[in-house]
């Protein structure tokens, strides 16, 4: 597979956003996120442990398309690479930012917001981003809203999406993906409940868009 950011948000329905503190847990969750058809997985930088999740992944669960979120520094981008990171995943999108991110050649969702962070990445070629926070920006009315003079941009919308509302944004035509963390929830985690999380995520890889 030619592992570019169309090929990321082409892969299912939903691309799990997880926070893992113990490195001990990451294998078995992308293992039971894969299982149920979700091969990209989003580990956020939000925990010490986050990067040796990332690579306890990389090396255990190969199958896994695992990337790194909450990127929002050059220092993040290098150490998530070396960890072993396929792609990378950021809430926003400066310059700099951006500057890191390519340079990293890895693909990557850019975060953006406004307009004017849409310019700012077609101005570079990229064509395909994160709409985040989506449901507190306006999440569908926007998206209808950047069709019109954005018609080649795609996103990945992320932020107060669960299962109820991922349809409606799917049905949209600049959304292939959307994230969320439904699939795999703090309790799910500490309760090594594998089963539970492999069956959310079935749930989710067959989602289909309903009239938005």
């Amino acid at each position: 597979m030619d592992l570019t950011a169309d090929a990321i948000v082409g892969l299912a329905p939903v691309i799990p956003v997880v926070v893992l503190d113990d490195p001990g847990t990451a294998a078995p969750v992308a293992r039971a996120l894969v299982a149920g058809g979700l091969p990209a997985v989003e580990i956020t930088l939000r925990t010490d442990a986050a990067l040796e999740c990332v690579a306890r992944i990389a090396e255990e669960v190969p199958e896994a398309v695992v990337g790194a979120g909450t990127v929002i520094t050059a220092a993040q981008a290098r150490d998530a690479a070396a960890a072993g990171a396929r792609f990378l995943v950021s809430p926003g999108t400066t310059s700099r930012l951006l500057d890191a991110l390519q340079a990293s050649e890895l693909p990557f969702l850019a975060g953006a917001t406004t307009a004017t962070d849409v310019v700012a990445l077609l101005e570079r070629g990229i064509t395909v981003a994160k709409l985040f926070p989506a449901e507190a920006i306006g999440g569908l009315a926007l998206l209808r809203a950047f069709g019109g003079p954005f018609a080649q941009m795609r996103f990945c919308p992320t932020g107060g999406i669960d299962e109820q509302r991922a349809p409606a944004y799917l049905a949209l035509r600049n959304v292939p993906c959307v994230g969320g963390s439904w699939m795999v929830r703090p309790a799910t985690i500490r309760f090594r409940d594998w089963d539970a999380i492999e069956s959310r995520a079935r749930d989710a890889a067959a989602l289909g868009p309903v009239p938005a």
